[in-house]
């Protein structure tokens, strides 16, 4: 479990989610951001939004990571470790939701809580964004 940890935060999630984020465009070969730090940009920056495939990959992987311990735990009968890692999940997406989500410029992210009105200020700003961003749809304004 702890390899296909490295793999998803390390490479998978870097390449599905990070990869659309403002910072991933900084010059340099490692991101500089406040959720994964020091990870090394292996792909392009692509200024669209987050894609649905891409969404399904991120809750496969997150599906994966957390949904691992909880299913052995409960058929291996070990209900109390079952429970506290489904609270361990509820409380990391809790924490992860309030503290990150609601700040972050990875606007398209399935677990991203920015108001529409700052993407919106936030696109007026970033014309590559905007750009990629109404190509894929978007439309800026109450629509």
């Amino acid at each position: 479990m702890f390899v296909f940890w490295i793999f998803f935060f390390g490479f998978w999630e870097i390449k599905i989610l990070c990869s659309h984020c403002p910072y991933y465009a900084k010059e340099g070969g490692l991101l500089e951001c406040h959720a994964n730090a020091g990870c090394p940009k292996l792909w392009k920056y692509n200024p669209a939004p987050i894609n649905r495939w891409e969404k399904f990959q991120l809750v496969i992987g997150f599906s994966i990571l957390f949904g691992y311990p909880i299913y052995f735990s409960i058929t291996g009968e070990q209900y109390l470790w079952a429970g506290l890692a489904a609270l361990g999940t509820i409380v990391f997406f809790v924490i992860l939701g309030r503290n990150t989500c609601s700040k972050c410029v990875n606007f398209s992210c399935i677990f991203n809580r920015v108001p529409k009105e700052v993407v919106d200020e936030y696109l007026k700003k970033n014309e590559v964004m905007r750009k990629a961003w109404e190509e894929a749809g978007y439309k800026i304004g109450n629509d």
